[in-house]
């Protein structure tokens, strides 16, 4: 095998290892756990000790206040973009890689390793967050404009609904609408629509005790349906 051929080898070795590295790095970066970090500067307290224990933006809320909330939302957004935007980098082409990417992002974001602990039955166990904000910025990063109809439609359920926990299991609902209708009028591939569904499970699973309580009546309110139940 001359030169040329072992140079051929090793390049189409790379590409084919590229949709792991893709995945991982896009893992780690969702891993970071951003409100943590952020409400531990501004109030030196541990955010998985207070409310849910989550480390996303409605506990950052909780624990810091919406000028903190507000940042670790963008960051935690940023993260899911960045999954899509990492992926048509290093694997060009590979419409999967977009979609499974910012999957990857929000599974970190959710089982960060940064966060492993053990519980209280001496099991290992990964924290982190719900996973909304990731989830809308993967949407984002596979179709920008998305943000225009998607930043308003939560914020309506947010405040509208008075559920945080509505709201980000509408994120995974929306995608999937958005990227069906632009399918359907030949403007994105059906991929895209995958990409809603399985980031719909990855938010349906992180809530489960946020569904629990809305079906006994025990969520916490927000707005108008906090100030009602006081």
């Amino acid at each position: 095998m001359g030169i040329a051929g072992m140079g051929l080898r090793i390049r189409n070795g790379r590409i084919k290892r590229m949709p792991v590295i893709v995945l991982v790095i896009s893992y780690l970066l969702g891993s970071i756990p951003f409100g943590l970090l952020l409400v531990r500067w501004k109030s030196g307290q541990d955010v998985r000790l207070i409310g849910s224990g989550r480390t996303g933006t409605t506990n950052t809320l909780r624990a810091a206040g919406y000028p903190i909330a507000i940042i670790t939302f963008i960051l935690d957004m940023a993260k899911g973009a960045a999954g899509v935007w990492l992926a048509r980098w290093l694997a060009p082409g590979q419409i999967w890689m977009e979609v499974l990417a910012p999957i990857a992002v929000i599974v970190g974001h959710n089982y960060s390793i940064f966060l492993l602990e053990w519980d209280e039955r001496g099991r290992l166990r990964l924290r982190g967050g719900a996973g909304g904000a990731s989830a809308l910025g993967g949407t984002i990063g596979l179709w920008p404009p998305s943000i225009l109809f998607l930043i308003p439609a939560g914020i309506l359920i947010y405040f509208g609904v008075g559920y945080a926990s509505v709201a980000t299991m509408s994120i995974g609902v929306f995608a999937m609408l958005l990227f069906a209708v632009r399918a359907g009028l030949g403007l994105s591939s059906w991929i895209y629509v995958v990409y809603g569904l399985l980031a719909e499970v990855l938010l349906l699973w992180a809530l489960r005790p946020n569904i629990q309580n809305l079906l006994n009546g025990a969520e916490r309110g927000i707005g108008w349906r906090a100030r009602r139940k006081n």
